[in-house]
């Protein structure tokens, strides 16, 4: 009810006053039954446009940090979140990241939408950053399609940091749905489940037209600090690095 109520009264009428946002393709997004909405990753503002132009409702995962936070903020925050369409994800590791996959692949046998970003968290300059292998676990495991999200605009209406956004208008492209049951019963295969995730970015790419990176975007940001605090690190060592980072569960940040 909640959700419905941000959608079309208290939220909604406003971001399509100043925004105007507009969707295309939308009649790739199946009137019912689950389905991943794996999205490219601008900003923040991205979890409110996409649920604004689909019809049915869209759940997306978020840090847990969104509905923990105490005192009468705290509350207020979990009560938006929680309006919005989003739900409690401990992205803290081990038994933590297992039961985030089954929130997901739970919402997904119960025939819902569910929004994710396969780079894990924001882009920090743009481009598309390499996928990680949590959307190939989940669609398998719920045996769901995934279907490409292009979004446009939303890193100009909500740059990073900014406590504003700012009039302009957004654009959403959905791209058609990517079938993966030939790969069904090889959940747990790695070689498998990188097969998939980098099909699903080669469709972001083509579909946002984006600079493709084959490292995460949270290992960029970390060079990027790293360069900005004067101890730039050589591709060689960010390639050592890389090759040794483990795939965690995609998400929904703030950060």
């Amino acid at each position: 009810m909640l959700y419905w109520l941000m959608k079309r009264v208290l939220l909604g009428p406003l971001l399509h006053l100043f925004f105007r946002p507009r969707i295309e393709g939308a009649e790739n997004i199946p009137d019912e039954g689950g389905a991943l909405l794996a999205s490219n990753h601008l900003a923040v503002s991205d979890s409110f446009f996409l649920p604004l132009k689909v019809d049915r409702r869209v759940t997306f995962p978020a840090k847990i940090e969104y509905f923990t936070a105490p005192g009468i903020k705290g509350k207020l925050k979990k009560w938006f979140f929680t309006g919005v369409g989003q739900i409690p994800i401990d992205r803290s590791g081990g038994s933590s990241a297992q039961a985030a996959l089954d929130t997901g692949v739970r919402l997904l046998r119960e025939g819902n939408l569910m929004g994710i970003y396969p780079e894990g968290t924001r882009s920090p300059d743009g481009r598309l950053y390499k996928g990680k292998t949590g959307i190939a676990r989940i669609a398998l495991e719920a045996g769901v399609p995934v279907i490409p999200i292009a979004m446009f605009g939303t890193d100009k209406a909500n740059p990073i940091g900014s406590k504003m956004w700012k009039p302009y208008p957004i654009r959403i492209k959905v791209g058609k749905p990517l079938d993966f049951s030939r790969y069904r019963g090889l959940q747990g295969d790695r070689f498998v489940e990188r097969s998939i995730t980098d099909e699903v970015m080669y469709a972001l790419m083509e579909l946002t037209g984006q600079e493709y990176v084959d490292i995460y975007a949270a290992k960029a940001k970390e060079l990027q600090a790293a360069e900005e605090a004067g101890r730039p690190a050589t591709l060689p060592e960010q390639q050592q690095r890389t090759a040794r980072e483990v795939d965690r569960i995609p998400e929904t940040e703030a950060g």
